[in-house]
Formats: C-alpha cells, sequence, structure tokens
C-alpha cells in the first residue's frame, strides 16, 4: 500500500467556479483518488478556496463588503457546488484559517533563514484612480519579448515567459483603464536562480519516468531558461503577514506564496481534525509528506504550471535547504517534491473562451440545478481537455447523455434489469456457460486492468472509451443471445444463464463506472440489489476553526470502506425489482433554451 497525495488546485474566491475549471482540476482528480482508494492506496485528496489577494480586495471594495465577508460568501458556494458534483475530498478547507496561516508563515521563516529570500527593491503598480495596489495579473499590455497584446504583467500566455509589469509595452490598469503609476518599495524575492540548479536536476529526474505529460515538461523546462528572483510579498492589506515586517501592516504574503503552501497546511488540518475527533495522531499528515516513498500528484488547469512546477518546487527546496545555499529544513521536516504535475488543457464554450464579464460562461451551480451530476462528470472525463483544449457546446453535451449515457449504458443497466425482474424476480444462478458468456465475462473482468493502468497513468479520456466499448459489447451480446425471445420452459435454464452473465457484467462495469460516475453507479447498485454505497460520497460538514479562529464549512469523508477495483461475483437471489431509468434524457430543445440563456444564436 502506497501513501498517495492528490493535490487539487485550490479554486480562488473571487466568485463561483464554472465548468471549465471542475473539468481542469476536479473531475479527473477525483476520477484518480476514487480509483486509488479502490486499489488499496492510502489517499489523501486535500484542496480549498483561495482567499487572498488583491481581486478579492478589489471586488469587495465594488460591492461593499469587507474581504472577509466576499470570502465567506463565495467560500461557501464553491463547497455546496463541489460536493453537489460528489468530489471526494479527504478535507476541502480555505487560506484564511489561522492553521493555513501558522504554517505559511513556518515555511517562510524557514526558507528566509535558509538564504533564500532576499529583500530588493521593486516597482509596485498602482491604479492612479483607485489608490491600490495592482496584481501583476490586473495589469495588461503588450509584450516585451514576443510582442503579442494582451500580456499580464505576470505571464504572458503566448510565448509563456514570466514577466514584469514595469517591462510591459503601454501597460493599462484592467480596474480603470489608466495607466499605473509605479512605486519603489521593499519586497522579500524568492531566490530561484540560487535554486534553479536543483529545480533542473529535479526536473531531469522527472522527465525520465516517462509519466509527466510531454506538454507539461517541456513548458516547466522552458521557465528554467530565464530563471530570475521572484517576489514573495505584496503591499496590500489583505493576507497573510510577513514574518518580521509585523511594523508594516501593508506587507502581506503574495497570495501564490501562501496559496500553494494549502496543499501541506491542509494535509496538517486534516490530521489535526482527526486527532481532535480520537482518529489517529496530528503527525498523520508526515506519512504523505516525509515519507520519501509517498508519491504525490498535483491537478490543475495549464495555466498554473508555473506555480506547480517552479515557484512550489522551489519553495520546498529552500525549506529543506537543498539549493546553492544549503540549510536545513525546520520542524516541518523534510518535504517530498512533487511526483507529477497533472495539468490539463483549457476547456472553452461554444469555440469560446470563458469569461463571466462577457457571459461567455457556464457555472457548475447553473449546470447542476437543471442536470444530472454524472451527465456534466461524463462529458468532461469523455471529451474534456485531457492532453489538449476541449470545446464545450451544448449540442454535444445533449448528443452524449442521450446516445452514450442514456442508449447506452442506461439501456443495458435498464434491459438487464428489467428481463431479471420480470423473468426471475432474482438474480439468477448462471448454469453451463457456452463460449459466448465466457467470452464476455472474460472481457469484462479484463477491463480492470486495463481501464486501471489507463487511470494510474492519467489517460482517463481512454479509460472511460474502453469501459463505453465493454458496455457496447454487454450490448451485443444481448442483441446476439436474444434472451427475449427465451420463453419455453425448457429454454428457462439457458435464460438464467445469460442473465446471470449480463448481471454479472453490469456489477463489473458498474463497478468500473463508478469512479466516474459516482452518483449514478449508486443507483445502479441498488437496480441490482444492493446497498447504493459502492461509490462513497463527500459531506459538507460545519466546522469552528482549530485555532480559535472563525466557522466555516468544509468538505470531507469517510472513504475507507469502498469496493475493490476487480470482479465482485453477484450473489444468485438477490431480489431484482422492475427499474426505473437511472439517466435522463434530454429533449433537443435543450440546446436551443442554453443557447439563449448565452445570448448565442444557433
Amino acid at each position: 500500500m502506497s501513501h498517495i497525495l492528490s493535490a487539487v488546485a485550490w479554486p480562488y474566491a473571487n466568485g463561483p467556479r464554472h465548468i471549465g475549471h471542475v473539468a481542469g482540476f476536479g473531475v479527473p482528480s477525483d476520477v484518480f483518488s476514487r480509483y486509488m482508494r479502490m486499489r488499496g492506496e492510502d489517499v489523501l485528496m486535500v484542496s480549498g478556496t483561495d482567499e487572498h489577494g488583491t481581486p478579492i480586495l478589489v471586488a469587495a471594495e465594488e460591492m461593499g463588503v469587507t474581504p472577509q465577508e466576499l470570502a465567506d460568501k463565495n467560500n461557501r458556494i464553491i463547497v455546496e457546488d463541489l460536493v453537489a458534483l460528489g468530489l471526494s475530498y479527504d478535507l476541502f478547507t480555505r487560506t484564511t484559517t489561522v492553521n493555513h496561516e501558522h504554517v505559511v508563515q513556518q515555511m517562510f521563516e524557514v526558507c528566509r533563514d535558509n538564504g533564500y529570500m532576499i529583500v530588493q527593491d521593486m516597482a509596485v503598480a498602482i491604479d492612479p484612480e483607485t489608490g491600490n495596489t495592482l496584481p501583476d495579473r490586473y495589469i495588461e499590455g503588450t509584450c516585451p519579448i514576443c510582442g503579442a497584446a494582451g500580456a499580464r504583467g505576470d505571464q504572458c500566455d503566448n510565448c509563456g515567459n514570466q514577466l514584469d509589469p514595469k517591462d510591459l509595452i503601454d501597460p493599462i490598469s484592467k480596474v480603470s483603464g489608466k495607466t499605473p503609476e509605479f512605486r519603489v518599495t521593499q519586497h522579500y524575492f524568492l531566490d530561484l536562480p540560487a535554486l534553479a540548479d536543483s529545480l533542473g536536476t529535479w526536473l531531469d529526474s522527472v522527465e525520465a519516468t516517462g509519466e509527466w505529460r510531454p506538454n507539461v515538461i517541456s513548458f516547466s523546462k522552458h521557465l528554467l531558461e530565464d530563471v530570475r528572483p521572484r517576489a514573495m510579498s505584496r503591499d496590500i492589506s489583505w493576507g497573510i503577514p510577513v514574518p518580521g515586517w509585523e511594523d508594516q501592516p501593508n506587507k502581506r504574503l503574495y497570495v501564490w506564496f501562501d496559496a500553494v503552501i494549502g496543499y501541506l497546511s491542509a494535509s496538517v488540518e486534516w490530521a489535526r481534525r482527526r486527532a481532535a475527533a480520537g482518529i489517529g495522531s496530528a503527525e498523520d499528515w508526515r506519512a504523505w509528506w516525509n515519507d520519501p516513498e509517498a508519491l504525490s500528484y498535483y491537478f490543475m488547469g495549464k495555466d498554473n504550471i508555473v506555480f506547480h512546477s517552479q515557484i512550489w518546487p522551489a519553495e520546498l527546496l529552500a525549506y529543506n535547504g537543498e539549493g546553492d545555499k544549503g540549510g536545513h529544513p525546520g520542524a516541518l521536516g523534510h518535504l517530498n517534491l512533487p511526483t507529477q504535475v497533472v495539468a490539463s488543457e483549457f476547456l472553452t464554450m461554444e469555440g469560446k473562451k470563458f469569461s463571466s464579464s462577457k457571459n461567455v460562461v457556464i457555472y457548475v451551480r447553473d449546470v447542476l440545478s437543471r442536470y444530472q451530476p454524472d451527465a456534466l462528470r461524463y462529458f468532461i472525463s469523455i471529451a474534456g481537455p485531457e492532453n489538449s483544449d476541449a470545446d464545450f457546446t451544448w449540442t454535444e453535451f445533449v448528443r452524449r447523455n442521450n446516445s452514450e449515457l442514456v442508449a447506452g449504458w442506461g439501456n443495458l443497466v435498464n434491459r438487464t434489469a428489467a428481463m431479471i425482474a420480470k423473468n426471475f424476480g432474482e438474480i439468477p444462478a448462471a448454469a453451463t456457460l457456452e463460449e459466448i458468456d465466457q467470452q464476455l465475462l472474460d472481457a469484462v473482468s479484463g477491463g480492470f486492468d486495463t481501464v486501471g493502468d489507463l487511470i494510474a497513468h492519467h489517460h482517463q479520456r481512454a479509460a472511460l472509451a474502453e469501459i463505453m466499448r465493454l458496455v457496447g459489447e454487454a450490448n451485443t451480446y444481448v442483441t446476439r443471445t436474444e434472451p427475449f425471445k427465451l420463453k419455453a420452459p425448457e429454454q428457462r435454464s439457458r435464460l438464467a444463464t445469460i442473465l446471470g452473465v449480463l448481471a454479472q457484467a453490469v456489477s463489473d462495469l458498474n463497478t468500473m463506472m463508478c469512479v466516474f460516475l459516482p452518483h449514478s453507479s449508486n443507483a445502479i447498485d441498488r437496480v441490482l440489489g444492493g446497498p447504493g454505497d459502492i461509490a462513497p460520497m463527500p459531506q459538507l460538514v460545519e466546522v469552528t476553526d482549530l485555532d480559535n479562529g472563525a466557522p466555516y464549512p468544509i468538505i470531507t469523508g469517510d472513504y475507507s470502506h469502498v469496493r475493490p477495483w476487480k470482479s465482485v461475483p453477484v450473489v444468485p437471489g438477490t431480489p431484482i425489482a422492475k427499474p426505473k431509468p437511472v439517466f435522463q434524457k434530454l429533449d433537443p430543445s435543450v440546446v436551443a433554451e442554453e443557447l439563449e440563456r448565452l445570448g448565442i444564436q444557433e
């Protein structure tokens, strides 16, 4: 049994999340985590809402509320949406906890004391209209390297280079549209040049495994070509105070310095909460962070690669004292670097980039209010942006739901259960197997190895496609054996065998499917006479802060009792009632209705 950290990107709490977000970080991480638990691994899946930084401060001022009030509102919306989607977090928390602040400050102090946090002057961008500090991403201009328009102050999406806002050509504030003013103030910088050799060695080692997606490793290695110190503090009143600069209340740690540490602080909080409940030790998190044999997988969209393949590993190396300046780890111990950064590409919508301001957006909450959560999970898994950008269209959403989920998988489940209920009322015992029967059983049981290997190596589209291929084989088996024609008494034994084989095939396919479609898999388990708990579901729990901070909701769950990733024999004699359809067929008019909501001509 391995300890596997499933580190899921932290959604920013400046608003609700749209389906492009969960396509990148949410569903892929849940599929992987559910599979690894079923395989018998000890999984810790953590994340939370990222709540600091200027964007939230700016948005709160515009709404006339405090940053904490805005963060509280959006944290709850995001938590509710992710629970409804069925994402099986061991802990989904937030960055405004006292626990997180303490862990972040511990990390900073050791990185600083090891010599990797250096003080330098920096030109800070100020919006001349509001007087607020502008985050790098709130400044746009022409890239000084490739000449592309629309480059942000921290990075050019066209050429991939990291930028400094003062280097942009003709920069403007995205808040006011005015030219920002630059003032020189002192800040802490992460000394990336002193960590570059160690970063390069690490990237070489992970590239040698052949496990990383090619686009992620090539982009990550490209980042090392121009490494410079990176500012890790900001002039802002909303964020985690900088240790040693307590006399300067407007100096806070950069939101991206504290956000990536959330994977560690959430692990610490998870262990502390369990210990407070009398389960294990408050130090249990170390099995995922200090044990060199532990594995860690980071899930996100490709726009966050730089922070997870350069900034976060650099922080870890600095904390461990493994850069050019040496040093020693602090009380958190020697911390593991990522095993793999699993970055998805972008999901567009009807051919356009998601944009809340332009109403080119479909929020998770809106989709789940009108459609089954597994319909969305299915689309993301079978047609999402795994290795290349993908486009969400309502036409394709409806087509896949109706022709694949309903007419393919749902039809197999329904007619299998309906024939068993009508003819026997219980799962019949199979008698003598014919070659066609054994071929189907062998094909389906063989899928556990094929599908499992694909999921383990982050080829989830191919894994689900293989399950659906096996669904097709089972439907073909029904067509070829024609059990609905076996009505004579002397044919009853053969009918029992065919329906027993189908019950086993459906049960096994449902076991494989439950990592992708947990809601419907539980429903199908009930159709097959089971308790309907083969895919444990997350829960929203109201908690108090462990360190006397404000209360907040978390996502957690008990995932210790899962069906093993293998064929589990069905039990003859299990009662089967006439089933109701598990999946909802969508009327084609849905397409026009949804496009009208978006203001798009069909």
